[in-house]
């Protein structure tokens, strides 16, 4: 009797013998057994009124059936300054995408489609690199050059991307070490890319030419949670210079990850910090699992230009118990039977969570063959959807000759003309993994797991921008710049520490950059920076997740509304009733807000005034033989009458000895 091989039982066995171990199982020696290293590339919008190289304004959004005109290009690769073509460009060029652009007169102009020569670059974005970079430590560059970037995937309609580099070497502190910088670019952001499916894909231009940094370091760091400290340190230093976009999409970050015999991976699109530790971790065992496939697949075969696939059409259906999409079973698509020498139960090898190497395939196939998932079924497939029915697999191994039992078999299919380049795509993969780990640009997923994105860029994409001349930068205004640099994320942090403000406050007051306005308040107003600190970090992130912001709201109203309680002689205790109002109705007057939340201008006696009576009734419904019980009953009562007149710790303690003295 023929055994079955159990492709699920064989994705738990290798997850198991790489010793894989769960994120939050992990310690330090784990990632030093796997010579974890991890780098960071931290891109921030700037907050300018121009865009980069036109005039068009920047920060302006619309939606995806806001647009005026529609143009359509074809990419195709040129040639280095070397005379070599980019092996990214080349496989982008492989896809044979049609690119929509939809363009709104309003934020485009013939610039982003590549009919009219860059302007000058933009000063007041120049200006804001230059803080930026002096803030990280780095060494001005004495004469800004501007390069090109390919970019083939149709992302900058003119196939590459205008970026100078202002400042280079720096570094910035975390908690365990120092992280060194590699440099500070300046760019112009890319398009926003609004639908990708088959040979089709669609951007909006609307942030296309908006000015952007790129802050690059050294794979310093050496455990998921020490990358993450240090993207949250870059971007809290960006925001310190109040002169960067907040928001969706203003910032990404796309992390560098290697291990030992492995290679650098480039996981893309990281729209969330807290992502990393999971994303990294993750990426790490992939490379791991992918040197193991390696050394498989080295005892085995040998190299890979011993090895080939074998592929055949199949005219007709001839598979029945497999989940074969209906298309398929309609004679829409042209059906391949492809044979994999050796790779049996490397197809069901753990690579993430909840993937195998199949899905190595299948990403690939998606990407440059423009395949839409799903697209194959293997043998040996870890999942049910994605594999071939015994008794099919069985069929196709036997359209091959010189079919082994040690053999992987797929189906295949799309459309005819893609089916070429599909069948090279898979050939290609599958001898890559002769060599471990390919250089390659992954995309971020919520879940911690990643996707094959494009082959990793080389230094063939780069190129000098013949219509942008050298722009010298003087000494003098370096200087200048340097004269209003905002106080460093560490300084900030320790002033943090000395006002006592909580420490899960800190990463709020940080991101939003609070600190200016939380110094000028407790410079000009008698307020405790532990209790403002508190405010912002707990009750106003709290009001935050549950209420709707009004138009016009900004944390300067914060500050006038402390200076106003204090002007009119009112303690504190109203701010945080008064809070919840200022932030769904900021362009309401704070006297119609005091009105709003039932404030009345009470004093100090007629407060007290109920006291006696309040006693006595308590002493009438009296249930608790507890004092405090009383004391807490009463404040109960009086809170509303004090709250803004009289402070409530003051009155507390007036209630104690009014009710000791009785």
């Amino acid at each position: 009797m023929t055994q079955v091989f159990d492709a699920s039982e064989n994705w738990k066995k290798t997850r198991e013998a790489i010793a894989y171990v769960p994120r939050n199982e992990a310690t330090a020696e784990t990632y030093s057994g796997l010579g974890f290293k991890c780098g960071l590339e931290i891109h921030q919008q700037l907050l300018t009124a121009k865009k980069l190289f036109c005039r068009c304004p920047a920060g302006i959004y619309h939606t995806f059936d806001d647009f005026d005109a529609e143009v359509v290009r074809h990419m195709r690769p040129t040639l280095s300054e070397l005379g070599e073509y980019d092996g990214t460009a080349l496989m982008e060029f492989k896809t044979r995408k049609n690119i929509i652009y939809r363009i709104n007169n309003r934020t485009a102009c013939t610039y982003e489609i590549d009919d009219t020569p860059p302007f000058r670059i933009d000063q007041e974005a120049l200006d804001i690199a230059i803080e930026i970079a002096l803030m990280l430590k780095n060494n001005i560059v004495g004469e800004l050059h501007i390069t090109r970037k390919q970019y083939l995937d149709g992302s900058i309609p003119t196939g590459f991307q205008r970026t100078a580099i202002v400042g280079i070497e720096g570094d910035i502190p975390i908690s365990n070490k120092t992280v060194r910088m590699i440099q500070l670019s300046i760019e112009e952001d890319s398009c926003r890319e609004v639908s990708d499916v088959g040979h089709w894909r669609t951007y909006q231009t609307d942030r296309l030419g908006m000015p952007l940094i790129e802050m690059v370091t050294y794979p310093d760091m050496l455990t998921p949670d020490e990358a993450a400290e240090a993207g949250h340190y870059l971007r809290f230093l960006a925001r310190a210079s109040g002169k960067v976009r907040t928001g969706i999409g203003a910032a990404r970050q796309d992390v560098n990850v290697s291990v030992t015999g492995g290679t650098r991976v480039e996981i893309k699109g990281v729209q969330h910090i807290r992502w990393i530790p999971e994303l990294t971790h993750n990426e790490a065992y992939r490379q791991k699992a992918l040197l193991t496939i390696k050394e498989s697949l080295g005892k085995l075969i040998g190299t890979a230009e011993k090895w080939d696939l074998q592929s055949t059409k199949l005219s007709h259906l001839k598979v029945q118990e497999s989940p074969i999409p209906k298309e398929v079973r309609d004679d829409a698509c042209e059906l391949v039977a492809i044979n994999l020498p050796g790779f049996k139960g490397l197809l069901s090898h753990f690579t993430q969570p909840g993937k195998s190497f199949l899905n190595e395939l299948s990403d690939r196939l998606k990407v440059v063959a423009c395949l839409e998932k799903p697209n194959v079924l293997s043998s040996d497939a870890h999942d049910g959807a994605s594999r071939l029915a015994e008794k099919d697999a069985a069929a196709i191994s036997g359209l091959f000759a010189n079919a082994r039992s040690d053999d992987a078999q797929l189906l295949l299919w799309g459309p005819a003309e893609d089916m070429e380049t599909a069948i090279d795509t898979i050939r290609e993969r599958c001898k890559l993994a002769f060599e471990g780990v390919p250089n390659e640009t992954r995309k971020s997923l919520p879940d911690g797991t990643t996707l094959f994105e494009r082959v990793l860029p080389g230094p063939d994409r780069m190129y000098p921008d013949t219509d942008s001349a050298p722009i010298p930068i003087e000494d003098a205004h370096i200087e200048r710049i340097r004269e209003g640099l905002a106080l460093e994320v560490s300084v900030q942090r320790e002033q943090l520490r000395e006002w006592e403000v909580p420490e899960d406050c800190h990463e709020y007051i940080l991101r939003r950059n609070l600190m200016p306005m939380m110094r000028r308040t407790v410079e000009e107003c008698e307020i405790s920076p532990r209790l403002l600190g508190t405010l912002l970090g707990h009750r106003l992130k709290r009001i935050q997740g549950v209420s709707v912001e009004g138009d016009g709201f900004s944390f300067s109203k914060i500050y006038a509304l402390i200076k106003y309680l204090q002007d009119l002689g009112l303690t504190f205790d109203l701010i945080p009733v008064m809070l919840e109002e200022l932030y769904t109705h900021p362009k309401m007057v704070f006297e119609s807000i005091l009105t709003t939340v039932g404030f009345k201008k009470k004093s100090e006696q007629e407060i007290l005034a109920g006291l006696p009576v309040l006693s006595a009734k308590f002493d009438e419904i009296r249930t608790s033989p507890s004092e405090n019980a009383k004391v807490d009953w009463i404040m109960g009562r009086l809170r509303p009458l004090a709250l803004g007149n009289m402070n409530l710790s003051e009155l507390r303690s007036r209630v104690e000895k009014e009710i000791n003295h009785v």
